[in-house]
């Protein structure tokens, strides 16, 4: 099957192609990178030839040869056989033992170069030394909800149109791509994740940093997805652990934690106090790369619906292209306060339902008191309720995510 066509990150990398800088795409496993880099090289193929395009996917067994540096040294050698240029792709380029040498050597020579990696930490280090100011990062997210529809659509799975069994599915299937171009049942669709979950934890957290500790590991993942949405601190994380079957201690757990992070299965949102315009060091939040993966440890359970929403649309403002940060605001927090470069921002409260005035007053003050003249919603799941409070708007999970524009 072709690859779908993800407009969001495509319209953004094609305007770096023949340019100097190494484009580096970085993203939990399976949020579609590999099929990203087709996309790409689809479109170089419009004006070379296949001879001048080098394509290694190291996750496939016909590359298993090339471990180090030197070796794709000499697998990319083999086949530049002229001046022209050569257009590179590395995909999971972290399977290769230094291969950062590799790379800055062949940026060196006539070529446009591409690679992927499910780790967050690609570009630090020796890279980031040898190639400053020569590359341009992208993230890639799993499907937002306007994708979701689309891929399943394009897909011929579902006709054509957002209804809300729609937005019901991705709530309970996520938005890997996988699942956006087959038809699985929930319980199918869960153990993909699971899966997809298990490679990541074990190729990119355990066996890259060599941990010992697999147990703890395992409890501190239970914990961050079981408390999506909710302030924690490595300390109390901590704490917990000790409580709860010993084995832990501030260092290790906050590795730990430090290790998802770079595998890009976890996100850490910090605190921002609107009024100081500071940001704050204690407490902070973890959302997930995609919010189905709190499934693998627990299973749906309309206790955690909160956390799921705000999961969806941190993800939803982060693939807009926002660094979202906790708002705090006098005694009172906001959910999420998204800024833009060039100071676009935009202010977002999530609730399931609007049902009293207490929830109203609850969901609503925080953000009235906010004195500028951006966007402030309160995203909900509630049909049945419409407000507008001092520039602040209601409006529904579905309608917020097919919104072009904030």
């Amino acid at each position: 099957m072709e690859p779908i066509e993800r407009r969001i990150y495509t319209e953004k990398i094609k305007g770096f192609l023949d340019i100097e800088q190494i484009k580096v795409l970085t993203g939990i496993r399976r949020s579609g990178k590999s099929e990203l880099l087709k996309l790409v090289k689809k479109e170089i193929s419009k004006v070379t030839d296949e001879e001048h395009i080098i394509f290694i996917n190291f996750e496939d067994s016909d590359f298993d040869e090339i471990t180090s540096y030197k070796e794709l040294n000499k697998y990319v050698a083999d086949r530049m056989k002229d001046q022209k240029r050569y257009y590179i792709f590395l995909d999971e380029v972290q399977a290769v033992e230094k291969w950062e040498k590799s790379v800055n050597s062949l940026r060196m020579k006539n070529t446009d170069i591409y690679i992927t990696g499910s780790n967050s930490k690609l570009l630090s280090g020796e890279l980031a030394t040898l190639i400053a100011g020569r590359y341009v990062a992208f993230e890639i997210c799993t499907l937002s909800f306007a994708e979701f529809i689309r891929f399943r659509n394009e897909s011929g799975i579902v006709p054509t149109g957002p209804s809300a069994d729609e937005l019901d599915e991705y709530i309970r299937i996520g938005g890997f791509p996988l699942l956006s171009i087959s038809s699985f049942t929930h319980d199918q669709a869960r153990q993909i994740i699971t899966d997809i979950h298990s490679s990541a934890v074990l190729k990119d957290v355990i066996k890259r940093n060599t941990v010992r500790n697999v147990p703890l590991l395992e409890r501190i993942i239970a914990f961050i997805y079981d408390s999506v949405g909710s302030l924690v601190s490595i300390r109390k994380i901590t704490n917990y652990m000790k409580s709860n079957g010993g084995g832990a201690d501030f260092e290790t757990v906050s590795s730990y934690i430090g290790y998802l992070e770079a595998a890009c299965i976890i996100k850490k949102v910090s605190r921002y106090d609107i009024k100081s315009k500071k940001l704050l060091e204690s407490n902070d939040k973890y959302y997930l790369a995609d919010h189905s993966l709190q499934y693998v440890v627990r299973d749906f359970r309309r206790t955690n619906l909160p956390g799921i929403l705000e999961n969806i649309v941190y993800n939803d403002l982060i693939q807009r292209g926002y660094k979202v940060y906790i708002g705090k605001i006098g005694t009172k927090e906001i959910d999420f306060m998204a800024e833009k470069t060039g100071g676009e921002k935009v202010y977002v409260q999530v609730c399931t339902e609007l049902g009293s005035e207490e929830t109203l007053e609850r969901e609503f003050s925080p953000l009235t008191q906010i004195k500028d003249n951006y966007p402030k919603y309160v995203v909900t799941l509630d049909r049945y309720w419409e407000e507008n409070r001092d520039g602040v708007r209601s409006i529904h999970l579905r309608e917020f995510l097919l919104k072009e524009t904030l």
